[in-house]
């Protein structure tokens, strides 16, 4: 029987510390894991209150956040999370030298496609894994972080090859700190099938100003959400990622049993922040037409999405 490898000093960097980024640091700091955050203008806040997580399931407090500044604070660490949203991807080889070791990984937990190559290509294929968030939050306050949804979980693999002992190492504190968390052999794959919601829900949240239950009472814009899934699926399997036509459906239903959610995406666009609009719909159209496939709802709400972004820059 394999001996599983328990690493008691197991040090972790939180590059990000929006709602994603609050919640599963704060969850591993909150079960003794020594966590440290790379704050900005949360710092004073979680310097002198701590973090909080919020749910109808739980509150946590962690009164003693690692709070820093720079990364240059930090130092070297086993693990960083990487939590920033991908419109700041470009600071991010800046942020990330302080914290790499000799041994040190990196697990992005950010949307989209393309974030893996981009770290790989700043740090090494060797050190890159990538991380689906299934999971409904909002930062509410500076430091808080609430959670709308009961069901929630972390998938988790590596950017090349299949899983190693170290992913099942990470998995594993994380499960062992009340995270639901699952490993994939096919991290790619399963990007793909994370995009099938997304590219819709995010995107029409943002045009409509709706939630996702307001979205799918409306039958015109519930017709668009399954084109656009369907869409996706078909670039998704001409990129050799095999994704079944029912998925469409099948998201659609799961949707519909959840409390009605205002994406993260329309978050931000209401509160004036950057967009993440190439990461989750201009990559997968981009790639979509690389390999010959049509998708024209999705160019259009592609198209949408940047006037719109435009528009308030103005």
């Amino acid at each position: 029987m394999r001996t599983r490898h328990v690493l008691p000093n197991f040090r972790i960097a939180v590059v990000g510390a929006g709602a994603i980024g609050l919640y599963y640091g704060g969850k591993l700091a909150h079960f003794g894991r020594e966590v440290h955050f790379l704050l900005r203008s949360d710092y004073q806040t979680v310097r002198k209150r701590g973090l909080r997580i919020r749910s109808k399931n739980e509150e946590i407090h962690v009164p003693n956040a690692l709070a820093h500044r720079s990364s240059g604070e930090i130092g070297p660490c086993d693990l960083v999370l990487v939590a920033v949203k991908t419109t700041s991807n470009p600071e991010l080889p800046a942020l990330l030298q302080p914290l790499l070791g000799e041994k040190t990984m990196l697990l992005t937990l950010q949307n989209g496609l393309g974030n893996e190559e981009f770290l790989a290509g700043q740090v090494g294929v060797e050190r890159v894994l990538g991380g689906l968030c299934y999971i409904s939050l909002n930062r509410t306050a500076p430091g808080v972080v609430e959670r709308i949804d009961a069901g929630s979980r972390l998938a988790i693999g590596e950017y090349r090859g299949f899983p190693q002992p170290r992913t099942h190492e990470i998995a594993w504190e994380f499960k062992r700190c009340g995270v639901v968390c699952t490993v994939v052999a096919d991290l790619i794959l399963e990007r793909w099938r994370k995009l099938v919601w997304n590219i819709p829900f995010n995107g029409l949240s943002v045009v409509t100003g709706l939630d996702t239950a307001a979205i799918l009472a409306n039958d015109g814009l519930r017709l668009l959400t399954i084109e656009l899934m369907e869409e996706t699926i078909a670039i998704a399997n001409a990129c050799g990622q095999k994704l079944p036509t029912a998925l469409a459906l099948e998201m659609v239903r799961r949707t519909q049993s959840m409390v009605p959610y205002k994406t993260s995406t329309l978050i931000d666009y209401e509160a004036g922040r950057p967009l993440e609009i190439e990461a989750i719909w201009g990559e997968p159209l981009r790639r979509g037409e690389e390999a010959g496939v049509s998708a024209p709802r999705l160019q259009m709400l592609l198209r949408l999405l940047r006037a719109l972004d435009r528009q308030r820059s103005q």
